[in-house]
């Protein structure tokens, strides 16, 4: 454990020595990767699918607010589904109005959870998301994971229709608009999840705020239950057809993660609980004191050891 604690340590250290050249880099492949994702997913474009155009946009991201990389990534994927079909495009871009309507109302700090969701949903991780948010962040998350979600989705779909999609028959065009909306709202696997997704982060967030010993391991451990609970139930119900192989596997993995993020974030030692007493002229004050488990590395210094000059000289007279 001790020697955990060490690369724990050397970790957040060299973190906090770099962490401006850090966080440009990790800027920079989120933008990349989402980029690059969205060109796989979509690529109706070709001009936005480039290695050139893709690289600019990320190094742009990269210098810019985090919510700018969202903007960027709603325009590459409006610019594709415009080469597509323009009936694509304004669902698209009604989605993406509610979004940032309530995103930057809500939660204009999430720009993680909107990101990384729609990445996860590819990875086929999307379990990792709601137990991390609700660990890292707050309920107000729920809006930002709710609405990666949907764009996964959507996203999804399209690029799984794209053989049947795009007429220029206005009748036909109306046809598959109508089509696409009903495909969204109606899809009860997308709504289970988000529900089951929304659930999972309240629930984490509220056993990891109590004021217990091992709240955090509570939390993850119980929102891992609701999850699976959660989203089984939806699938009693709604008949979604939902892996129970892959909800099982996906939470495991995700309380897997949760624990390596309470590691690194909220480490606590409960064998060293203090709690101190004092007052001030209007109450008494009753805390509970618990110390971050911390292990400073050993400075390990080699001393070199020469020779006193008498003990040269004899060795040179030996010689």
């Amino acid at each position: 454990m001790t020697t955990l604690l060490e690369i724990r340590e050397a970790i957040r250290n060299f973190y906090t020595r770099n962490e401006t050249w850090i966080t440009y880099v990790w800027k920079f492949l989120l933008a990349f990767f989402a980029l690059w994702l969205i060109g796989h997913k979509l690529g109706y474009l070709t001009a936005l699918t480039g290695l050139p155009i893709l690289l600019m946009a990320s190094l742009l991201c990269t210098i810019m607010p985090p919510n700018f990389t969202v903007v960027i990534c709603a325009g590459f994927i409006l610019g594709h589904l415009y080469k597509l079909a323009p009936q694509y495009m304004i669902v698209a871009l009604v989605v993406f109005l509610l979004m940032f309507l309530l995103y930057f109302r809500f939660s204009p700090r999430d720009t993680i959870a909107v990101m990384l969701t729609p990445i996860c949903v590819y990875l086929r991780i999307p379990y990792v998301m709601p137990i991390a948010l609700g660990l890292l962040a707050g309920p107000t998350s729920v809006v930002s994971l709710s609405f990666g979600l949907i764009v996964a989705y959507l996203i999804s779909y399209i690029s799984g229709s794209a053989l049947v999609l795009g007429s220029t028959d206005i009748e036909e065009s109306a046809a598959q608009f109508q089509l696409l909306m009903t495909e969204l709202l109606d899809n009860r696997l997308m709504w289970v999840t988000i529900a089951a997704f929304a659930v999972t982060v309240v629930v984490v967030y509220l056993l990891r705020k109590l004021p217990v010993d091992h709240s955090w391991t509570i939390a993850i451990l119980a929102g891992g239950v609701t999850q699976i609970v959660s989203l089984l139930i939806g699938d009693l119900l709604l008949s979604t057809n939902l892996s129970i192989l892959s909800v099982l596997l996906g939470t495991l993995l995700a309380v897997g993660m949760a624990f390596l993020i309470e590691f690194f974030v909220f480490n606590l030692d409960y064998t060293r609980i203090e709690r101190v007493q004092f007052e001030d002229d209007e109450y008494y004050y009753y805390v509970k004191a618990v110390p971050k488990m911390t292990v400073t590395a050993p400075d390990r210094k080699v001393k070199q050891i020469s020779r006193s000059p008498r003990e040269r000289e004899t060795a040179g007279d030996r010689s």
